[in-house]
């Protein structure tokens, strides 16, 4: 890998611990989330063409699939995330012997994960898929689509993840090219192969991993020429001192994703037992509720794009003690991210069935439950601009713990419980009104660690006059 000129490294001090806030936030916010919109735009578009290609069924098939997506997430955003902002809090403190190794040990641990991800799912393919709450119907379709884009498992996870260390490199359009140029070639491809040759489930598949693997490759050439920092050989030795470090770092967003997971596979197996007791069916509401959280993946992009832009700022400044700088780069991310959710919230209360049309057609029951679930599950969507930046700021200044336990808060200990004690009571609709009781329960815990957390940096700005 090539040596880098010491005045790339001086100049990316003085970028980020003294250039505007807000021009930066331009600089690394804007690019993040368009990297963060590409990444959600990759099972939109499938499901679009699913939808319209083989209809209802097709759609439940993607929803099924997703949690392995939402895996490969997880582990990019570990050692992505983790190893950015290791590498951005050791710059800061000018500790720039160490940074690389974050780097290193971060990328070798994405491919190490990617792969084994891959075997396990190989291996365990038609167990997993009825754990995560596939109806008989729908089973074949899922085992098509997941056997074939599991091979792209590792270049999902190191364009996701490799982006936040490329981020970290002061590079953030080079993140969004990577992933643009992968959302690009799956869209076309997804025209030529699903709707041209009818390939159905396995052209959205195929043309899911060409992508992946294109991008990916990108990806990789641009971590062997890191400019801020020289990263050799043995830098990619794995050491635990350095990956322990980064795990613990990026356990919280990793955490979001888990958690996102799990709730996503209690709700299946809920929405597909309920649903059977229902007018609706058991395909009818697993279908809806994929399009429903992949749409508003859209919006839950844009405030991560937020926060992962702000994510070396103030990593950089917390560690170089400019606290003035850190909470005009927080304060940025989140009014923008609640302009964001509120347009959301307006948008999925005035045109539900709009939205549910676009992805194919289907039964007045199917209509009707979909127009319910954006209506009632994201009524407080306004307020999901705060755990998500929330928990990037505390990973970013260090505070591993924090971050994690608010990554925990909506899907674990607010959606969770609610959402399997309620609909005994109320059948499905139980389902649809845990979301919003945990938006707002976790809206307030948020609101609650913030004012906690600038309490003590400004005591710690205090104690520094």
């Amino acid at each position: 890998m090539s040596n880098t000129p010491e005045n790339a490294k001086e100049s990316r001090s003085e970028l980020l611990g003294n250039a505007p806030v807000t021009s930066l936030m331009v600089k690394f916010a804007v690019p993040s989330i368009i990297a963060m919109l590409v990444g959600a735009l990759y099972n939109i578009v499938d499901q679009l063409f699913i939808g319209q290609a083989v209809g209802t069924l097709g759609n439940a098939a993607t929803n099924i699939a997703f949690p392995f997506s939402t895996s490969c997430l997880s582990l990019a955003l570990l050692f992505g995330i983790g190893g950015a902002s290791c590498f951005n809090l050791n710059m800061g403190r000018g500790e720039r012997e160490k940074a690389p190794y974050f780097v290193g040990n971060a990328a070798v641990m994405m491919m190490i994960c990617g792969i084994a991800l891959m075997v396990i799912t190989k291996l365990f393919l038609t167990p997993l898929l009825n754990l995560f709450g596939s109806p008989a119907d729908v089973l074949p379709l899922a085992q098509e689509y997941v056997g074939i884009t599991s091979w792209g498992f590792p270049f999902m996870i190191i364009t996701t993840g490799g982006g936040h260390l490329i981020r970290a490199d002061g590079s953030p359009r080079m993140t969004m090219l990577c992933n643009l140029l992968g959302a690009v070639i799956n869209t076309a491809l997804d025209a030529v192969f699903v709707l041209w040759f009818q390939w159905g489930m396995a052209g959205a598949a195929y043309a899911t991993i060409i992508g992946q693997i294109i991008s990916g490759a990108v990806a990789i050439i641009y971590l062997t020429r890191y400019k801020t920092v020289h990263v050799g050989l043995k830098h990619l030795r794995i050491r635990w001192k350095y990956t322990g470090r980064i795990m613990a770092i990026g356990m919280a967003s990793c955490i979001n994703q888990l958690a996102m997971m799990v709730v996503q596979i209690a709700m299946n197996n809920l929405l597909k037992h309920y649903g059977a007791l229902s007018v609706y069916g058991d395909s009818i509401p697993i279908a809806v509720s994929g399009i429903v959280m992949k749409v508003n993946q859209i919006t839950f992009s844009i405030v991560i794009g937020l926060g992962q832009g702000a994510q070396p700022i103030i990593s950089f400044n917390y560690g170089a003690e400019k606290y003035d700088r850190v909470r005009k780069a927080f304060r940025s991310a989140i009014t923008v991210g609640a302009a964001v959710a509120v347009a959301a919230f307006i948008l999925f209360q005035l045109f539900p069935r709009e939205i549910i049309s676009a992805f194919g057609t289907g039964s007045e029951e199917y209509f009707d439950f979909g127009v319910k679930f954006f209506r009632v599950f994201l009524f407080f969507t306004w307020l999901n601009c705060l755990q998500p930046i929330a928990s990037t700021f505390f990973t970013s200044i260090g505070k591993s713990v924090k971050g994690a336990f608010l990554s925990l808060t909506r899907q674990i200990l607010f959606l969770l419980p609610p959402m399997i004690v309620l609909p005994l009571f109320m059948g499905i609709d139980g389902i649809l009104y845990s979301g919003p009781l945990a938006d707002l329960l976790s809206g307030i815990a948020c609101v609650i660690m913030l004012i906690v957390e600038f309490r003590i940096m400004r005591r710690q700005e205090a104690n520094q006059a």
